[in-house]
């Protein structure tokens, strides 16, 4: 493995050596430098044939003044290596300062966050001995569009965006990440029982490619049940794909119950770039002590070098691992009375598995990777133009008198073509006509104006009701349009309707 080429001209580091793989390093915030040292060395100890770029990124930049946390020249490194190893980094407090983890994952198109998650019974206290899970996360979509608006006094939003592309590419990943690795089932989580539209995409979209693996069984869960399973009976688990927002949240569940999330590694997979990473924090606390275990950057490594076609140097280091493991030589936060036979500090344990390279671990499964060459067939479904015919439109209004009769009252004899006020909603329950007077209400209204007839109008249309509403000293704050796509309707009723 080369040194680092940070301090280097930058023509200099572009030139490379055909038997090593570019990579751009960061070594983070806090604990980073640590766990990146001690990880770096126990590749290059078992070597890993790596060409490095260091960049800095995390707090000195973001208090540097630039509210990304990540300079244009670490672009630069990661559009010319395309795999990124990254040590966890300090967000500073206070408003104005940009995860940088979402914004690698959504410029970069890492669209697959793929997260194992293995209990080390008996030598990792867990109460879930028998446990080998991999979350597959959507990484781009979903809430995490970062699409939020204060709206009104009272109310704020926050979009949920699920596409079709989007959830065929990860849905598809789980599929060929679990036939690659000789897993036996693929299991979606969603709540597509309340949002039948976007969770109700993923789930069909789900469905549908299911039918192309029929070596391998599927299911799917509310992911509300589906959680409590996970936390009860993991083993029944082994492939989990998700939309964004539940990946995030239970695929730290998941490390937890393993042992510690210290230990779990994920990797960020896209269209030509990957990103590699310990899912911890940087734990300023015990920066500097060397207390912290370097096993979460380390197995994040593992999966980068199998990505990079490296998968003997993967196991090598792998298996030393879990020999490491099975000696009971453990850093602090894994200690367990009984099993541990020595407590060590970060740079200890880097020298513990540097010792076990070439040994097999006694107890765990030994690791094989194969040969590393799992190239996924991840394609895109074409979808095809719809027939759609606009037949309404949602107004949005802010109004203070919370009695919805008022409001309707104010709108009945606005009209348009044909398009007139059908429904009010407060906060998507449904208030006008025949609501009920224990509704609480808030200043958010949704207007409904449809035809009766289903039968297309232009936009002028709705330009024309928005004026007559704007006429009336309503303050409209948006509005959605109605359709019926193919000759389906393609929007919710409200709560009651």
């Amino acid at each position: 493995m080369t040194t680092s080429t940070k301090s280097l001209p930058k023509s200099k580091i572009t030139k490379r050596s055909f038997s090593a793989t570019p990579i751009t390093v960061a070594y983070g915030d806090g604990i980073g430098p640590e766990i990146m040292g001690a990880t770096l060395k126990i590749l290059n100890a078992a070597g890993a044939k790596l060409d490095i770029e260091e960049i800095e990124i995390g707090e000195r930049v973001y208090l540097g003044g630039n509210s990304s946390g990540i300079r244009n020249e670490a672009w630069d490194s990661l559009r010319r290596t395309k795999v990124f190893l990254k040590a966890p980094i300090t967000t500073p407090q206070g408003g104005g300062f940009k995860s940088l983890n979402v914004t690698t994952r959504k410029v970069l198109g890492l669209y697959a966050n793929v997260r194992p998650c293995v209990s080390y019974h008996p030598y990792i206290h867990t109460k879930h001995p028998i446990m080998d899970v991999v979350i597959v996360r959507e990484n781009e979509e979903d809430l995490y569009g970062g699409i939020e608006h204060q709206q009104t006094d009272e109310v704020v939003q926050c979009l949920k965006l699920i596409s079709k592309p989007g959830t065929e590419k990860i849905v598809r990943y789980a599929f060929e990440y679990a036939r690659a690795y000789g897993r036996k089932k693929v299991t979606c989580f969603t709540k597509d029982n309340i949002m039948k539209m976007t969770d109700g995409l993923f789930h069909k979209t789900f469905d549908r490619i299911g039918e192309e693996y029929p070596d391998l069984e599927k299911e799917h869960w509310i992911v509300d049940i589906g959680a409590a399973k996970l936390a009860e009976t993991p083993e029944i688990f082994d492939v989990i794909v998700m939309p964004n927002l539940y990946g995030d949240i239970l695929s730290d569940v998941a490390a937890q119950i393993t042992g510690s999330v210290g230990l779990a590694g994920s990797a960020n997979i896209g269209e030509g770039f990957a990103m590699f990473e310990a899912i911890h924090g940087s734990a300023p606390d015990i920066a500097g002590a060397n207390k912290a275990n370097p096993s979460g950057l380390l197995l994040a490594a593992i999966q980068m070098l199998v990505h990079i076609k490296q998968s003997d140097i993967a196991e090598k280091i792998h298996n030393a691992w879990l020999r490491t493991i099975e000696d009971g030589i453990h850093t602090e936060d894994i200690y367990n009375s009984g099993v541990s036979k020595e407590i060590v500090g970060t740079k200890e344990f880097a020298e513990a598995v540097i010792t076990r390279l070439g040994m097999l671990p006694q107890k765990f499964k030994q690791v094989d990777y194969g040969d590393g060459n799992k190239d996924f067939n991840i394609r895109i479904s074409e979808v095809k133009p719809a027939l759609r015919e606009l037949i309404g439109v949602d107004v949005f209004l802010q109004f203070k008198d919370r009695n919805p009769e008022n409001l309707a009252s104010l709108l009945s004899d606005v009209e348009s073509y044909g398009m007139k006020l059908t429904m009010i909603t407060n906060r998507g329950t449904k208030v006008w006509p025949n609501g009920f007077p224990e509704t609480f209400c808030t200043d958010h209204w949704r207007c409904r104006f449809a035809r009766d007839l289903q039968q297309g109008v232009n936009y002028q249309v709705v330009i024309d009701l928005l004026q007559k509403i704007h006429h009336r000293k309503l303050e409209i704050i948006k509005t959605e349009n109605l359709y019926v796509i193919d000759g389906q309707q393609s929007f919710s009723a409200g709560q009651g309707q």
